[in-house]
């Protein structure tokens, strides 16, 4: 087996797999909060926050999508050792993992009426994270807050079909920020 495939995951698996874990429940309560997350050293392109989040995630149980961006041999081989997960076609996943532009956002599954925790969480490759752009207001927001987006009106598309939808985690280097389909975006 290749040394790169066998490198990158968290030093102390239990400890930081712990904080990435509250890291990314903190992101998901708290829409637009950018939080650092770190202990991954996933092979490019996927940035440390991203390959922090797939290590926390993903197991044998949730399939994988990789968009044309993310989807390379190292990658694969990396994300199959580290998590066992197994990679599928976009409208089989319970991830999904690429930069905005290659991500077949209206092939992911958004759910059903009888149940629509069987979504896709979207986890989306930036190349900066900062708090302006786009007006976020809903749960876990005291007001209102702000996130560059990459686009508005994807995400209000997506709110809009509340409780159906698809969650989001945006990531850029060893940073992190989420969405919700709960969150109205402005």
């Amino acid at each position: 087996m290749q040394a790169h495939i066998l490198e990158g995951g968290f030093a102390d698996q239990p400890i930081e797999a712990s904080h990435a874990f509250r890291a990314v429940m903190t992101a998901m309560a708290r829409p637009g909060e950018i939080l650092a997350v770190n202990g991954a050293q996933p092979p490019a392109p996927l940035s440390p926050a991203a390959g922090a989040v797939v290590l926390t995630l993903c197991d044998p149980e949730t399939p994988i999508f990789l968009a044309a961006s993310h989807d390379t041999p190292q990658l694969r081989e990396w994300i199959g050792f580290h998590t066992g997960a197994p990679f599928v076609a976009a409208q089989d996943a319970m991830f999904a993992l690429g930069t905005w532009g290659a991500l077949p956002l209206a092939t992911f599954p958004r759910g059903t009426a009888q149940f629509p925790d069987r979504s896709a969480t979207v986890i989306v490759e930036c190349d900066a994270l900062s708090n302006s752009g786009a007006t976020l207001r809903g749960p876990g927001i005291k007001r209102e807050t702000q996130l560059s987006l990459p686009e508005v009106a994807a995400f209000q598309d997506n709110a809009a079909r509340f409780p159906l939808g698809l969650d989001f985690i945006f990531t850029s280097g060893a940073h992190l920020a989420a969405l919700s389909r709960t969150t109205k975006v402005f």
